[in-house]
C-alpha cells in the first residue's frame, strides 16, 4: 500500500462515512448482532459505538494498517474489546463455524476478490449464523447505472479501491440462500454514490 492508501484515504474515510444518516444505518444494521462476531473492514473503528451492550469482545479484520491506526483512539474509549487483524477478508484464517455474527458496513464495494470473501464469511459463520451488512452498490436505474459505470475508474483511485457499480444481492445470494434485503437510496447522497443493500443473510 502506498502514501495515499495508508496517510491521506484514511481521514477521507471517515470524515465521509462520520455522517448522522450513515450512524443511522449502523444503529438498524447492529442492533440484532450476538454471540461471537467478526467484524469484516473494520476501518477507523465507527461501528463500534453501535454494538449492542451485550457484546463484549469482538474481532476485526482490515487490511489497511493506516485506518487502524485512526480506529485505536476509538478502541481505546470503547467498552468493546477488539482483536484486530491486519489482513484481508479474501482469505481469513479462523476455522470453520466460528462466529454466530459477521458485520460488514460499506466494506464489499472495494474488496478486489468480493464473491471469495463472500464465501469466507460463509465459510466461518456457525449454522445459523447471520451475515449483516450494509453496503453502496449498483442502482435499480438504468440512467443512475450509466453514471456508476462512467465514474467508477475514478471512483477507484480516490477512494483507494471502491467500486460504484457492484450488484451487492447477486454477490451476496451466490452464497447465502436465505437473505433479506432492502434496496434503497441514502439519504442526502448523491444516486450514484448512495444506492444501498441493507439485510441479513442466514447460513
Amino acid at each position: 500500500m502506498g502514501f495515499y492508501s495508508q496517510k491521506i484515504f484514511p481521514y477521507l474515510l471517515d470524515w465521509s462515512l462520520s455522517d448522522s444518516t450513515f450512524n443511522q444505518y449502523r444503529q438498524e444494521v447492529l442492533a440484532e448482532v450476538e454471540g461471537e462476531v467478526l467484524e469484516i473492514g473494520f476501518g477507523t473503528g465507527l461501528n463500534l459505538s453501535f454494538y449492542p451492550d451485550e457484546i463484549h469482545k469482538i474481532i476485526t479484520v482490515d487490511n489497511n494498517p493506516g485506518v487502524h491506526k485512526l480506529a485505536q483512539k476509538r478502541i481505546e474509549k470503547s467498552t468493546v474489546t477488539v482483536d484486530h487483524r491486519i489482513l484481508s477478508g479474501e482469505n481469513l484464517p479462523m476455522a470453520d463455524s466460528t462466529f454466530d455474527s459477521v458485520v460488514s458496513t460499506w466494506t464489499l464495494c472495494s474488496i478486489q476478490k468480493v464473491e471469495q470473501a463472500v464465501k469466507e464469511i460463509h465459510r466461518v459463520l456457525k449454522p445459523g449464523g447471520k451475515f449483516f451488512f450494509i453496503e453502496h452498490g449498483l442502482s435499480n436505474e438504468p440512467s443512475v447505472q450509466t453514471w456508476q459505470n462512467r465514474l467508477n475508474p475514478i471512483q477507484n483511485v480516490i477512494a483507494d479501491g471502491c467500486n460504484l457499480n457492484r450488484n451487492i444481492r447477486e454477490i451476496v445470494e451466490q452464497q447465502f440462500s436465505r437473505v433479506d434485503l432492502e434496496e434503497f437510496y441514502a439519504d442526502k447522497t448523491p444516486k450514484f454514490m448512495g444506492y444501498m443493500y441493507q439485510g441479513v443473510a442466514v447460513k
